[in-house]
Order: structure tokens, then sequence, then C-alpha cells
């Protein structure tokens, strides 16, 4: 079981955020960011936003640190991407 967060380097909200994943399930990931705190509604599509001050928490109960390409790569991967619809 892994689950993996890069940094908080994503602006929105007001806030920098992380993208948490799992490289085995969603079941995997769901349970993880219950564990921590995460709301199920900061799931998009494959990952879990996790804003700035919930990052230690992340890390100290197991999530691995890794760059944000290597979430993308991680993802793809284990077949678990699900990109944004492109508008048309």
């Amino acid at each position: 079981m892994t689950v993996y967060i890069d940094p908080p380097t994503w602006p929105g909200h007001g806030r920098m955020w992380s993208h948490m994943v799992s490289d085995l399930s969603y079941d995997e990931l769901h349970a993880f960011a219950e564990q921590v705190g995460c709301p199920r509604r900061a799931f998009e599509r494959d990952h879990y936003d996790v804003p700035a001050h919930r990052y230690a928490d992340a890390v100290r109960a197991g999530a691995v640190e890794v760059s944000s390409r290597e979430v993308v790569r991680l993802l793809t991967q284990a077949g678990l991407r699900r990109r944004k619809r492109s508008a048309r």
C-alpha cells in the first residue's frame, strides 16, 4: 500500500495545494484520505487536493513525497489517470 503526495505548489482559493494519489486503487486512496482527515469532496477525478496545512499530516501518516511529474507518471503507470475532458 503506497500513497504519494507532491509538494504544495498549486495555487487556488487563496492557498497552496498538493495532489495525493495511489498507485494501487482509488479505494486505497479514499481510505488513506479519510485517515488523514481529507473530506471526500477533495477528490477530483484521480487525486485528492490537499491544502498545504495538511501536507505534513499526510507525510507523517505514510504518504511518500514525490514530484508533481512523478504523481502523473505513477497514476498513468497504474492505469488510474483520468484526464479532464476537453471543451469542444
